[in-house]
């Protein structure tokens, strides 16, 4: 905002799969600040209109009817993924725009003839948000916490980091969303009690334990699914409905893009009606056409038993990694004083009612389910901000990290559930006569396949050849508080070491970003200085693009003069997130 002074303050920002909402502290308690339209949440959706503009939140949901494959939604499961895995097809298989493989192995997303990395659709909500919090505010903002699911990777976790960056934040921190919900539950309360923070959103499921005492927030286990949310509940209706159509009409509605989506707008809208409803009518007039031109209407009823038949083994797979979680922290769930409901699936009457079931106790209705995460975000971004130790936290690694070994075995280095920081090491020696070096592939996950698990990155060791078994290698772990890993290597021989926080895709996006900036800024001036010696010139100002080396490559980062495509790709880019939002 021209004309604004920096302001001394900072926002929460809960970035969800289908809602997104951000948060201040004022007047000591937390805020929710309204976007667009006075609404308090804003959908987590970017649509590419016919000139190319990007429309964000409410206007780009109300497009999703009649242009789907433009319309990209449910991003955040994408962020931080290798494209290709079975998990990424699957995920694929329920959208209507184009997922295409990038140049670093990420899944790139095309809309509107425009390829976007997960980041840029990412940053443009953040963008957004920030925005919405400015005029709220009347000041400038530019210090944000943002909360991501508990269960994220390393290379999830960078993506969001990257994300914020682009939009101009300086990210604070990356918060846990059941530790940001548990903030904001424990605010301002004294008591000394164990809770368990059950977080069904839209795109991912997450529990979470911690212990709460006066202001000292204890994680002492967390588990999840990154594949189960309000999204998977809406796909076994919409596959129901699909199925009810094609026995009666013989005709496939998944091969129909508007006709699918306007009948999941439909299925979304019945799935809340039976919150409070036996039973609800899905009408939809024209929805498909005949071979001889026949117009067909769609007209179904949907009970609350038919929807819980349809979805309760979703709710049971919450349960189980419940379980899961209160074994692994080695707790029963009778120790569980609370429970937290966080995410708008935890309004659906099935959940609640199995979820009480399972501990014998109702969960907690005190805290906003929609706004907990961002509130507790803020809370945390205030106590950065403001240098004060109002609040301790003390998180936990989610999932185990380690290295590929022979035969394509998993070998953990550092567990789940350890306390964070953490640094751990240990020693490794060569395996063959006049070794001259290893590749040390670091993976993130919990099966004993290597492949089975999140590849994080390589690191390269070079040493003089050596005897079989003479060179003892140490490699060493460390994981901060946002469980952001840097691994060293170092040998016997030399002494030298080489480190390496991952360069994942993610932090070559943020370093071709980086560089576009300062290439930008520089080009800036030249073409001011262009145009005060000839009125009226122009000049073009060229994205800059710093190819890194590869994860672990002990190489130096090579400077290379930018490509036209990377000049259009980041003019594209600055355009965008220069306010170039449709509210």
């Amino acid at each position: 905002m021209d004309g604004v002074s920096v302001s001394d303050i900072a926002i929460g920002i809960d970035l969800g799969t289908t809602n997104s909402c951000v948060a201040i502290v004022e007047n000591g308690s937390p805020r929710i600040l309204p976007g667009a339209g006075g609404a308090l949440t804003t959908p987590s959706i970017v649509c590419v209109d016919e000139r190319g503009n990007l429309i964000v939140g409410h206007q780009a949901k109300r497009r999703f009817l009649t242009h789907p494959q433009d319309t990209i939604y449910g991003a955040k499961r994408l962020m931080g993924r290798r494209f290709g895995t079975p998990e990424m097809e699957d995920i694929q298989s329920h959208f209507f725009y184009e997922v295409v493989e990038g140049e670093q192995h990420e899944p790139v997303i095309r809309a509107g003839g425009k390829e976007f990395r997960l980041e840029e659709i990412s940053a443009v909500i953040l963008g957004q948000l920030k925005d919405a919090a400015q005029e709220a505010l009347g000041k400038r903002v530019d210090r944000a916490v943002i909360s991501v699911p508990a269960y994220f990777t390393q290379r999830q976790r960078e993506a969001v980091r990257t994300a914020g960056e682009m939009a101009e934040l300086d990210v604070l921190r990356v918060i846990n969303e059941p530790t940001a919900a548990a903030l904001a539950y424990g605010f301002g309360k004294r008591d000394r009690q164990r809770i368990l923070v059950y977080d069904l959103g839209g795109g991912t499921f997450d529990v979470t334990v911690l212990q709460l005492y006066e202001e000292v927030y204890e994680v002492v286990g967390t588990g999840g699914d990154s594949f189960l949310g309000g999204i998977d509940f809406d796909n076994r209706l919409v596959q129901h409905l699909v199925e009810r159509f094609q026995s009666r009409h013989g005709i496939d509605l998944s091969q129909n893009k508007v006709a699918l989506q306007r009948l999941r707008d439909a299925a979304e809208r019945a799935k809340i009606d039976l919150s409070s409803v036996e039973q609800t009518q899905i009408s939809l007039p024209f929805l498909a056409t005949t071979e001889s031109g026949e117009s067909i209407n769609f007209d179904e009823v949907v009970t609350r038993k038919t929807y819980y038949d349809l979805t309760k083994p979703l709710v049971l797979n919450t349960l189980k990694i419940v379980e899961r979680t209160l074994r692994e922290a080695g707790l029963e769930k009778t120790d569980v004083d609370d429970i937290i409901f966080v995410g708008g699936m935890t309004r659906a009457p099935l959940v609640s009612e199995m979820v009480t079931k399972y501990f014998g106790k109702r969960p907690r209705k005190d805290v906003h389910p929609d706004e907990v995460v961002a509130a507790g975000a803020a809370i945390l971004a205030e106590a950065i901000q403001s240098g004060k130790a109002a609040v301790t936290l003390a998180d936990v690694l989610p999932v185990s990290i380690g290295i590929g070994v022979g035969k394509g075995e998993f070998r953990k280095i550092i567990n789940k559930n350890t306390a964070l920081p953490t640094q751990k090491s240990q020693m490794f020696r060569t395996t063959r006569d006049n070794q001259t070096g290893v590749a040390i592939r670091i993976y993130q996950g919990e099966s004993r396949q290597a492949a089975n698990n999140e590849f994080l990155g390589e690191l390269r060791l070079r040493f003089p050849a050596r005897p079989k078994g003479e060179v003892q290698i140490e490699i060493g772990f460390a994981v901060d508080q946002e469980s952001i890993l840097a691994v060293t290597a170092r040998d016997s021989v030399t002494g030298k070491a080489v480190e390496a926080e991952f360069q994942t895709e993610t932090a070559v996006a943020r370093e071709r970003y980086r560089a576009d900036q300062i290439l930008g800024e520089q080009q800036a001036g030249e073409a001011d200085a262009t145009a005060a010696a000839s009125e009226g010139a122009t000049a073009d100002r060229g994205g800059g693009d710093r190819a890194p080396s590869k994860s672990g490559d002990a190489d130096a980062p090579t400077t290379e003069p930018p490509t036209d495509e990377v000049q259009q790709e980041v003019g594209f880019l600055r355009r965008f997130l220069n306010n170039l939002f449709r509210r």
